[in-house]
């Protein structure tokens, strides 16, 4: 790898040198995949991107964040479902990366309800593949997501990458404690790095359509009515794609190790005797969803129409990330306030769909 200065995004300006790495990203057509990509494209780094395309929502829509990276000389894309292990299996023996940064999954806590073969299949065959994958490719570190999900039943908040996370409420969630745990045993067995990234619900620009402020939005502009669960009586980590992506790059620039003081007498699950690591990636200042509507209806200058109806099921009524183990080692802590977010993202709407 060759050591360059570089400049970051703009609201995230570094001075000191960098490597530049050979990257993996998985669901690279995704929201997350495809803004980290263009991150570390414009920092020097080389990207392969990987995905499928499924039609879980609308295609254009990955598409055109594809058509964003496409011009960049650095970026391979290369069609591929995770689930395809002798694809992924050609994929690792042709070529090494530096880090693989793996975001593909069948998103969606409610979806998981209805649907739940296609989580099997992406979460965990596909992770499966995506693990031995980078255990047979000698890859320098993988970075994976995870989700605030986990915590399922838990109601203590702030939640910390320490609490007991045996209590899933949707299958969506137990899948992700499923790559978690799938995880530990390779950075145990075979020294990989592995580090996981539980996320805090994330919005902005280019966002899924299946995402509230993207169903919000949607349907205030059309004059039709919302549908608010719990009656509104919600409170959310709401987290800026931005913020995000930068804590995931400053993770993915710091391989996990193992961690001196871990104890098999009293074990910490985010830590280990291993390389490995879990952290918290959220804005820490949990935002009531009625306000959080209130914020959109003010960038949208219309009001909206609300539905009240009950909690859905696999759904939980607050969510709050401690990020103190990601600012202790990584430096950063999201800040991005959702007055600022939302804006953004209407801005991003308005001009995308030309309304």
């Amino acid at each position: 790898m060759t050591v360059i200065a570089v400049e970051r995004h703009d609201r995230f300006q570094v001075t000191e040198k960098i490597q530049v790495a050979n990257i993996l990203i998985t669901g690279a057509a995704g929201f997350i995949g495809s803004t980290l990509a263009l991150r570390l494209l414009a920092r020097g780094d080389r990207v392969t991107g990987i995905d499928n395309l499924n039609d879980y929502y609308e295609v254009s829509l990955k598409k055109a964040r594809l058509a964003r990276l496409e011009p960049h000389p650095s970026f391979n894309f290369r069609m591929l479902d995770i689930i395809d292990r002798e694809g992924m299996r050609a994929l690792f023996a042709g070529e090494r990366f530096d880090a693989v940064v793996h975001l593909a999954a069948q998103a969606g806590v409610r979806y998981s309800i209805d649907n739940p073969a296609a989580y099997i299949d992406a979460n965990l065959v596909g992770f499966g593949n995506v693990v031995e994958g980078a255990r047979r490719g000698n890859a320098g570190h993988l970075v994976f997501a995870s989700s605030s999900s986990v915590y399922g039943a838990n109601v203590k908040l702030p939640f910390a990458e320490s609490d007991s996370v045996d209590h899933p409420v949707s299958l969506y969630a137990a899948t992700k404690k499923a790559n978690e745990l799938m995880a530990h045993s390779y950075a145990h067995l075979y020294r990989l790095p592995c580090t996981g990234l539980r996320f805090f619900t994330v919005y902005g620009p280019w966002g899924r359509p299946d995402m509230a402020l993207f169903k919000f939005t949607k349907a205030i502009l059309a004059g039709e009515s919302i549908q608010v669960f719990n009656r509104g009586d919600m409170l959310r980590d709401f987290t800026y794609v931005d913020d995000i992506v930068e804590g995931v790059i400053r993770v993915t620039d710091r391989p996990a190790a193992p961690d001196p003081a871990w104890r098999a007498e009293a074990p910490d699950s985010a830590t280990s005797s291993a390389p490995y690591r879990i952290y918290n990636i959220g804005n820490s200042s949990p935002v009531k969803l009625m306000r959080y509507i209130e914020v959109l209806e003010q960038c949208l200058e219309k009001k909206a129409q609300c539905e009240m109806l009950p909690m859905q099921a696999g759904d939980v009524p607050a969510t709050n990330a401690d990020v103190s183990r990601l600012e202790r080692d990584a430096g950063y802590r999201p800040g991005t306030p959702v007055e600022v977010g939302v804006q953004r993202f209407v801005e991003w709407y308005r001009k995308y769909y030309k309304v």
